[in-house]
């Protein structure tokens, strides 16, 4: 991550390090998975600030892919969201992914090599039980 304190709260952190100016500023690639995934959660929990929270919940599910895997039910049961409005905009990123994943994979001819096939598949069949 950057030089932020994980528990810190946005307000306090100096605007350079804040990680929505940062993606503005410095582009995406600049960000770790904790920092994107703190603006997409926008806030955190009482006593958690957002960019903890997001710590929390990729270290929870083992990172993008465990959290791209996940389902509504296994997201209700990480404090903070639990709430509809939340977890909806997660699970409505993660789909945006996979199907993002899903057209360019598809768009090649042909499948080249069996690592294509298997990022295909997961891509469409890791949110399945």
């Amino acid at each position: 991550m950057t030089d932020a304190p994980a528990q810190a709260r946005m307000a306090q952190l100096p605007l350079a390090l804040r990680p929505r100016e940062r993606l503005i500023h410095q582009g995406a690639s600049a960000l770790t998975d904790v920092e994107l995934l703190a603006i997409l959660l926008r806030t955190g929990t009482r006593g958690r600030g957002v960019l903890e929270m997001a710590g929390e919940v990729l270290s929870r599910f083992g990172g993008l892919a465990g959290l791209l895997a996940a389902d509504a039910r296994q997201l209700a049961q990480v404090k903070g969201l639990g709430g509809n409005a939340k977890r909806a905009e997660v699970l409505a990123v993660m789909e945006l992914a996979r199907r993002a994943l899903g057209q360019q994979l598809a768009a090649r001819e042909v499948f080249q090599t069996p690592q294509a096939v298997a990022q295909y598949l997961q891509a469409h069949l890791a949110h399945l039980p």
